[in-house]
């Protein structure tokens, strides 16, 4: 697990920070709802060699049983660090400030403030803790999108942060010795809280690696300004042009420790983030490839493939073509065969795809398989499809005549 190697004299607190949280190669994780996949899904995790796990809880469901509450987040603390997996538990979710916003009343802090004591005095002395995530994304809500002026803006704002660092003030008063950190949603948000914190924490979902420079070069001056290690708590995601592996890539040529979001592909955002699909299988090879620190060739030297260089494609093209062959004599055409028209068109894609020649999206190997799989057998279709592959595959290699 993590060694805490340096102590800070803080007032009356003693509390061990690390110098350095480089080594933190993480995830974000939705860790409630299914625990029974816990084993299995953390299990993805340590073939990789991840080794932090981000994951939110919730008020909400810990007032509907707490001690029942408690007991699943430190089984499941246990359950990571078995695997060396550490945890930062996030006490509360920005995101969701729209839905309670009555978090920001002060009256109410009382009893918020005992839903945090109740965790953290339960938690501190888990050895898988590895640090205390006060808030998630403080300002991403619709309580601050929908302020009806620039100056209510401000005044909400400053409520969030208020809070915040209440917060903040309450864990170290019952936690004397795990660090925390507040998940902003841009690095310039980490300055209303970087006196308070021991770690600076901020989420980069740039769409340009010049732009996710920016945000880096801004986090080693705060860094620098405050004495203070850095992470990204969160990064990566194909719809905005964040992707994986150049995320990945970025932070480590920054030194700084970081959490993908996230482990999982499933639920609401399946179709932009997540590594690993329940089964085990994998989106994109080039993510596994980055977290194990090798990363595509885009330079000059890039080799194109050859699928011909063997003659390959010659012997795939005439596969397809007596496939596609009737043998036709009057009165007496032999039908296609859908297993023939198939066998040709795994030739031909196995040789597309390998040689990266056709968009994974839409895998013609995928298809292949499903058609197998259900026995599917309407000839029209197979033949065109099988016929398809054949003429991508010819015009890629450059290849006169089917």
């Amino acid at each position: 697990m993590h060694i805490r190697s340096k102590a800070e004299k803080k007032g009356a607190t003693l509390i061990h920070v690390l110098l350095d949280y480089h080594f933190i190669r993480g995830f974000n994780y939705m860790w409630y709802y299914v625990p029974e996949n816990w084993e299995k899904e953390l299990g993805y995790a340590k073939r990789l060699n991840l080794n932090s796990a981000r994951i939110w809880l919730d008020e909400k469901l810990y007032r509907k049983d707490p001690q029942q509450y408690i007991d699943q987040l430190k089984k499941f603390v246990r359950v990571a660090s078995s695997k060396g997996i550490s945890t930062m538990p996030i006490l509360w979710n920005g995101n969701s400030l729209d839905l309670n916003i009555t978090l920001l009343d002060e009256s109410t802090w009382e009893v918020k403030d005992d839903y945090v004591r109740d965790i953290v005095n339960e938690l501190k002395v888990e050895e898988g803790l590895l640090l205390w995530d006060i808030m998630n994304e403080p300002t991403c809500n619709d309580y601050i999108k929908q302020a009806p002026s620039d100056e209510e803006r401000n005044v909400r704002i400053e409520k969030i942060w208020t809070f915040v660092r209440h917060t903040c003030e309450v864990v170290k008063s019952v936690d004397l010795v795990n660090a925390i950190t507040v998940g902003n949603t841009y690095v310039w948000e980490t300055k209303p809280t970087a006196e308070v914190v021991d770690v600076i924490s901020f989420h980069d979902y740039s769409e340009r690696r010049s732009l996710s420079e920016k945000v880096y070069n801004e986090a080693m001056e705060y860094a620098e300004q405050y004495g203070k290690p850095i992470i990204n708590s969160e990064m990566a995601c194909l719809c905005r042009a964040n992707m994986y592996d150049m995320a990945i890539e970025t932070a480590e040529r920054y030194h700084a420790g970081w959490y993908v979001f996230e482990l999982m592909i499933h639920d609401y955002w399946c179709d932009v983030h997540g590594i690993f699909y329940p089964d085990g299988t994998i989106r994109d090879p080039s993510v596994i490839a980055a977290i194990m620190g090798f990363y595509r060739n885009r330079s000059e030297t890039v080799v194109r493939p050859n699928p011909n260089k063997e003659g390959y494609v010659n012997i795939a093209l005439k596969m397809v073509n007596e496939a596609l062959d009737e043998n036709a004599e009057v009165f007496k055409a032999k039908p296609r065969s859908a297993d023939k028209l198939l066998e040709a068109a795994e030739f031909c894609a196995n040789l597309l795809e390998g040689c990266e020649m056709v968009p994974m999206i839409d895998s013609p190997i995928t298809k292949i398989l499903q058609w197998r799989k259900q026995g599917y057998s309407n000839i029209a279709v197979i033949s065109a499809f099988t016929y398809n592959l054949a003429l991508t595959l010819k015009q890629n290699s450059q290849i006169l005549g089917l």
